[in-house]
């Protein structure tokens, strides 16, 4: 077996895309060492990255890892959740809550999304260099994911810390995060028991309230999906917002294409920026169940697998001419929500409020422009997640 590389460099972290090219073109699948040492294999074009995410020989329990996984871990009780956890349990699980999460509630809250929206916009209207993440990317998804669970507003800003510490701990502080995770855990055990003492009109509270055959989520189980609702939803929403608005500015004529229809933004429109944006470079880590082969690569039973989403997404053979951005692009199946039978339950969600988000900034700002020169874009320290620290801008109307 060939040494393993390492990729996640200092380059990688700037530009993740001009890295994927790279071993996309050289090889389908790669040995690759992890920043924290770890080796694991990196699949990277669009056919095989496809395949894999539909394979079920392929396990996201972390108890099918060869070596124990030496990954981070949450929790035993927010680690039990949708990410974690293989048919039939998965299958069990989401079913239940597909049955509260439906297209009813997301719609629920789009008057929700468009007036805080309009809070965040009108706020930075005046200033000389609003911040675009710290002063809208970050407290829309916020707020809105508050509202999903029913937080109630004095709780939020607590909320909001501990995300901040989880997103960007002190590297002083190793143990910043991991209190603030323990912290967060107990909030929502609480905050499962008062909705079940006293529901309310909020997903958590349909989550707690939904009966299927006899069958209904345990409390360990209502804990770890409102904990990664949150996470995931947050998160997500932030990085998109920032790298999509980002892209745009990139792009002027694509800009002045999506300025045509704002606030309204097209369908063709959000799935090209989703494609060309979204902030995951890879799919959920995976462990195969038996020695398998992807494009003439053995991969061992139980060793970790990346699957390289974001690459596939830039992938020749998967779109012409991948790494243009087109907001007219009609044949797009591109994989920023995965695919098979862990595509992304919040999808619908994520595309309203960017929808919204996009679509309100670019018309209430006929003029939006980098407040600082582009090579001075500051990016987070993440090799899974390429997303923005901070996006400065000037705006004009």
């Amino acid at each position: 077996m060939t040494a393993p590389i390492a990729p996640f460099d200092a380059e990688y972290l700037l530009d993740p895309h001009v890295v994927h090219r790279k071993l996309r073109e050289s090889a389908p699948v790669h040995r690759v060492v992890l920043p924290g040492g770890a080796e694991a294999w990196l699949v990277t074009r669009a056919a095989d990255v496809r395949n894999a995410l539909t394979d079920s020989r392929f396990s996201i329990d972390k108890s099918s890892s060869r070596d124990g996984y030496k990954g981070f871990r949450l929790p035993p009780v927010l680690d039990a959740n949708l990410l974690n956890i293989d048919a039939p349990d998965h299958t069990r699980l989401r079913r239940l809550v597909s049955h509260a999460f439906t297209r009813q509630r997301v719609g629920s809250l789009q008057d929700k999304i468009q007036a805080e929206t309009d809070v965040l916009l009108d706020r930075i209207a005046d200033r000389a260099q609003p911040e675009l993440i710290a002063d809208f990317a970050a407290p829309l998804p916020l707020t809105v994911i508050n509202d999903l669970l029913g937080i109630v507003s004095e709780d939020r800003e607590q909320f909001r810390n501990w995300t901040n510490t989880m997103l960007a701990p002190d590297p002083n502080e190793p143990q910043q995060a991991k209190r603030a995770v323990v912290d967060m855990e107990r909030f929502i055990v609480d905050l499962v028991a008062t909705k079940r003492a006293t529901p309310a009109d909020d997903f958590l509270s349909d989550l707690i309230a939904v009966r299927d055959a006899g069958d209904e989520l345990t409390e360990d189980e209502l804990v770890s999906l409102a904990f990664l609702i949150f996470w995931g939803g947050y998160q997500n929403g932030v990085e998109f917002i920032g790298k999509a608005v980002l892209a745009l500015l990139d792009n002027p004529d694509q800009l002045a294409e999506l300025r045509i229809t704002a606030p309204e933004v097209s369908g063709a429109a959000l799935e090209e920026l989703l494609r060309y944006s979204h902030p995951s470079q890879f799919a959920v880590r995976r462990f195969p169940t038996e020695d398998i082969t992807i494009s003439g690569v053995r991969i061992p039973a139980g060793d970790t697998v990346l699957l390289g989403i974001a690459s596939a997404n830039r992938d020749p053979s998967f779109v012409p001419d991948p790494d243009r951005l087109d907001l007219t692009r009609v044949d797009n199946p591109h994989l920023a929500f995965g695919n098979g039978i862990h595509y992304c339950l919040g999808a619908p969600l994520a595309r309203l409020e960017a929808r919204i988000a996009i679509g309100s900034l670019v018309h209430r700002f006929p003029r939006i422009e980098l407040a600082i020169p582009r090579d001075q874009i500051r990016w987070r320290s993440s090799f899974r997640e390429h997303g923005l620290a901070a996006l400065p801008l000037i705006l004009g109307t």
